[in-house]
């Protein structure tokens, strides 16, 4: 006589939980990308660096992170302006770029601990 196997999937619930998993870790990229982006940001009184935030739309799964004074799309495009050492414009994009893998990776790893 053959033997037989049910498996049985609950796929609402897997999705749940790798959509929630998605969200854990895009806060952390987004996070991480902030903790670097304040290394670079100019600082004359440290305004601009403290005006930055990471936010998650868990809705549509979307990251951000944004900086938030009148002046900060100015000190971010103009690469004619003087920056303490270790200061530069770009201080958004060029980490955005650098760190695509790590904050990657930490999407992926939240995922897969929430799948276990």
């Amino acid at each position: 006589m053959p033997k037989t196997a049910t498996l049985k999937l609950n796929v609402r619930a897997i999705r749940k939980a790798e959509r929630d998993g998605a969200v854990i870790g895009l806060r952390k990229a987004a996070e991480h990308l902030l903790e670097v982006s304040r290394r670079l940001v100019p600082i004359e009184e440290g305004t601009l660096e403290r005006s930055g935030v990471a936010s998650v739309d868990d809705g549509r799964l979307v990251a951000a992170v944004s900086y938030d004074t009148p002046y900060a799309v100015r000190q971010h495009e103009d690469l004619t302006l003087r920056h303490d050492p270790g200061r530069q414009a770009k201080y958004l994009e060029e980490p955005m770029q650098t760190e695509r893998g790590t904050m990657l990776d930490l999407v992926a790893a939240e995922i897969r601990r929430s799948l276990r």
